[in-house]
């Protein structure tokens, strides 16, 4: 089995549709290539033999016919089995070197390997070794456009023996190369077949044929002879004569150009293969992504708008959200309000006279029960001097400064006896302390409510609570003495009680429910709780950010279009290197995965921006107009990036799917 058929070509066709008709580029070709050998395959331009080559090379199928490599027959095998073939037994060295550009000579060489799941280790070091081999150990970190035509194509030949390359096709591989080069690359690919390569020549030069000893000639899509060239040594007997001293001589002479498989085909298989290559995609896309710096950020704008507006429209609702309810919060911890009436601006509540101190009594007594205040509220002129303004009167118990969570500045709040026996007394918040008492203590002075002389007893701290409206000064008093002072009635406006820490609301408003329900005869009151109050506009400010992000979720739409649109432009501009690609061994997974990564790699670094660019725009508003608070969360923040991530994976994917559908025949003749 020493020399083997490795190929084997039966009647082989290739059509291709031209209009409503279809040409037959070649008409039954019976080919067989045995393990060593060197072929020439030599004919002019339109004669079919590149058409051949890629049959041969697994870059295209044969429209009819049989076409066997080692014994498989390739007809009816997937895009990633021929993948396969091309990456663990072909070599391919091109007329145009077709080598990436964005990669060094060294990265170039390691490509069918990344492919073929070798460590990076075991990759760098085979590459360095052949490209020391080939004259080149100077020039590995070059980039092609720092080579001359001779060292990219070693550097292809090097690429082409890189996972072993038991086949070496070479396609007019001195075509645009001078003399000199051109025939340095055939004694190199002599140099292969004398240490056991398999290689395959198309040409059209009959010089270049006249080194190979099997000569084929192709004529109009038909082999015309197949010929032994008599005057170059056969290579089966070359091989036996050396095959005891191969090994000693390659290490002797430090050449590493004979077959030497780097794949490990059960490490291969592994997560850390797995793991390898997509690092090695990632780096890829990152490489693509500079190149293109330009491109990149126009395809980010559109993202950054999006997550900066998402994100920002979140932070705005939440933060107006955190201030109303810290408002909320400064009216009293979980209170509940009892109204007279069936709800909320019943206008037949001013009729409804059953709350009164009595009911007051009966609940301050409960267990749930931290403290508890009636409630009488009118308005009223007030004055001092020459100074009058229209203030709020509130009467109120004791505990309402406990309930609301109202501090003293100065002075004291009313006693009992004073509640009980209505005194002529009263606590003024800091706004009218201000407007009646700017360069004075108010403490003991009189102020004139209505008709009725106030002794101020107290001075109330600086607060935010809604039970002090804005500039509007408020007086409290005891309730007591504005129902029979000021107002001449007997029921209360309201109460309101603090719940105990640990007591459920839901529990303490049934509780309420029955006791009053058993003292009056009927439901005719209702209850407000500041929980209820705080669901309500966390409902509220919810269905505006949802409003609203619904809207900046356009620009995000509008975004990922872009990044589809621009991810096609950029299949299209780079069809040659991704057949390059596919050429050396790529699945389509590999390219699928190559730009999806890249698509996702744009819209988390636009989705990045977007916050970063937030949250300083965010500064600096509240910096310049300080009423306006934005509060950014972590959660919204994650959410804002994965749903980046997502939009490049919806919006990358018909773009990546593209390119690695692409046909390799049809990728590589792309300029």
């Amino acid at each position: 089995m020493q020399h083997e058929v490795l190929l084997e070509l039966k009647d082989v066709r290739r059509s291709y549709n031209s209009g409503a008709s279809a040409v037959e580029v070649l008409h039954g070709i019976d080919l067989t290539v045995r393990r060593g050998e060197m072929v020439a395959i030599i004919g002019p331009s339109g004669s079919g033999k590149s058409t051949l080559m890629n049959i041969i090379g697994c870059l295209d199928n044969p429209s009819s016919g049989s076409y066997r490599v080692m014994g498989q027959d390739t007809l009816n095998m997937q895009p990633d089995e021929l993948a396969a073939l091309r990456r663990d037994f072909f070599g391919f060295i091109f007329q145009r070197y077709h080598l990436l550009g964005h990669l060094c000579a060294r990265e170039n060489v390691q490509v069918p390997a990344v492919y073929a799941g070798v460590r990076k280790s075991k990759r760098d070091q085979r590459a360095c070794e052949l490209l020391t081999s080939l004259g080149l150990e100077e020039r590995v970190d070059y980039r092609p456009a720092q080579l001359s035509g001779g060292q990219q194509q070693r550097v292809s030949i090097a690429r082409a023996l890189m996972n072993g390359g038991q086949i070496i096709l070479a396609d007019e591989p001195t075509g645009a190369l001078d003399t000199k080069s051109g025939q340095d690359v055939m004694r190199t690919l002599q140099e292969l077949n004398a240490q056991g390569h398999t290689i395959i020549i198309v040409t059209h030069d009959p010089r270049i044929a006249a080194c190979a000893h099997r000569v084929i000639a192709i004529e109009d899509g038909s082999i015309k002879s197949d010929t032994i060239n008599e005057q170059v040594a056969d290579p089966f007997a070359l091989q036996d004569e050396q095959a005891a001293q191969s090994a000693q001589a390659t290490q002797a002479s430090g050449k590493v150009l004979s077959e030497q498989p780097v794949i490990n085909n059960q490490w291969s298989k592994t997560w850390s293969s797995h793991l390898d290559r997509f690092k090695e995609a990632f780096v890829m896309a990152y490489r693509a992504m500079l190149s293109n710096r330009m491109r990149t950020m126009l395809t980010m704008l559109g993202i950054i708008i999006g997550i900066m507006a998402v994100v920002s429209v979140v932070a705005l609702a939440r933060g107006a959200s955190e201030r109303i309810i810290s408002n909320i919060a400064a009216m009293g911890t979980n209170t509940i309000t009892v109204y007279p009436g069936a709800r909320m601006g019943d206008v037949r509540s001013g009729r409804v006279r059953s709350l009164t101190a009595r009911d007051l009594v009966a609940l301050q007594g409960q267990p749930f029960a931290d403290s508890v205040s009636a409630s009488v509220q009118t308005s009223s002129l007030i004055r001092r001097g020459a100074e009058e303004s229209n203030a709020t009167v509130q009467g109120v118990s004791l505990d309402l400064f406990r309930v609301y969570g109202l501090l003293l500045k100065s002075g004291r709040i009313f006693s009992q006896s004073e509640l009980d026996n209505k005194a002529q007394v009263c606590v003024i918040d800091d706004n009218t302390a201000k407007l009646f008492f700017p360069t004075e203590d108010p403490l003991g002075k009189t102020i004139i409510v209505g008709k009725v002389g106030l002794r101020i007893i107290g001075v109330l701290a600086p607060s935010d609570s809604f039970i002090i409206r804005g500039e509007q000064p408020t007086i409290f008093m005891p309730y007591t003495s504005v129902m029979t002072r000021l107002m001449n009635q007997n029921y209360l406006s309201s109460v309101v009680l603090r719940i105990k820490d640990g007591f459920s609301t839901p529990v303490a408003e049934s509780s309420i429910k029955r006791i009053l329900i058993t003292r009056h005869g009927r439901e005719d009151f209702f209850l407000q709780s500041s929980d209820t109050i705080m669901k309500s506009i966390e409902e509220a400010t919810m269905t505006f950010t949802l409003m609203i992000s619904a809207i900046a979720v356009i620009s995000l739409v509008v975004g990922g279009i872009g990044v589809m649109n621009i991810m096609l432009v950029s299949v299209t501009e780079r069809t040659r290197e991704i057949g390059i690609r596919m050429a050396v061994g790529a699945r389509q997974s590999d390219i699928l995965s190559q730009f999806l990564i890249e698509a996702v790699m744009v819209c988390m670094l636009g989705g990045l921006m977007g916050v970063l660019l937030s949250y300083i725009v965010g500064q600096l508003i509240m910096h310049f107009w300080p009423t306006i608070v934005l509060s950014y969360s972590v959660d919204s923040i994650v959410a804002a990036v994965l749903t980046s991530s997502a939009i490049g994976i919806a919006f990358g994917f018909m773009p990546a799917r593209s390119a690695s559908r692409l046909n390799p025949i049809e990728a590589l003749s792309r300029e």
